[in-house]
Parts: C-alpha cells; structure tokens; sequence
C-alpha cells in the first residue's frame, strides 16, 4: 500500500511542477517514484522509505537539477535589431564615400559612410557592415 501512496504522490508532485517550473518539485517526484520502487520491496520499513526519499531528493536536486536548468534557461543566441545588422552584408545602391551613399540590406535601403573615407564605393558593391551609428550603417569593402 505504501508503494503506491508514493507513486500518487510522485505523479502529482510531477504534474504541480508545471505551475513553479522551476525543476524542485519534479525532482520531489522524482525522489518518490524512487522511493515506491523501493517500497514495493520493503513496504514495512516506512522510516527507511522516508530516508530514500529523503536521500534521492536531496540528489536530484543537487545533481540533475542544475544540469536542466542551465539546459533550459538559457539566453537567447538569436540576434536582433542592430545587433543582427553588425557582420551582415550589403550591397551599394548609390556611391558610398566618406560623405554618405546608401546600401541595401536585407532588403531595405540604408544610409551609409565607408569607414576608408579614402575610396568612393561604387553602386554594385559588395560591403560589410561594422558598425551602426544612429540610423547610418558604417560599412568597408568587401564580401
């Protein structure tokens, strides 16, 4: 009888974690389904299934726990906004100079100096864009 009372508990320790989702109380359940598989085996020794679930908790807290947190919460890789237009490339559609021009990039049209004010960039050219300044996009040449 005492195997399943910690099997119930178990499952519904499992099924609350989706309202913390924080990973204890499913580790909780994970420590009492542990423990009705072992009181399946020694259902008159309750102190000794408080200590395994005691013990196995403890465990996957302190083990499992931290592994599916850095797991699941991790900041996003996805770049956006100025962030996604740094590194991208570009394509000149009026002379870029040290003066101004515009790119084009991912299909919108750009303000834009070279950073080698030295050389007029022609329209056609492939440019990196390195830097954004306000709404103008710092290029240099090449793909």
């Amino acid at each position: 009888m005492s195997a399943w009372i910690w099997l119930v508990g178990g499952v519904l320790l499992s099924i609350a974690e989706v309202l913390g989702a924080e990973f204890v109380l499913l580790m909780l359940g994970g420590g009492a389904l542990i423990t009705a598989g072992f009181a399946a085996f020694f259902p008159e020794l309750l102190w000794l299934q408080v200590l395994v679930f005691a013990l196995s908790s403890v465990a996957l807290v302190l083990g499992l726990r931290p592994m599916l947190l850095r797991r699941y919460y991790q900041p996003s890789q996805t770049r956006t906004g100025i962030d996604a237009i740094i590194g991208s490339k570009a394509t000149v559609v009026s002379t870029v100079d040290a003066d101004g021009g515009q790119v084009k990039i991912g299909g919108e049209v750009w303000s834009a100096v070279s950073l080698d004010g030295h050389r007029a960039l022609p329209p056609g050219t492939s440019v990196t864009v390195v830097e954004v300044r306000g709404a103008t996009a710092v290029v240099i040449w090449g793909a």
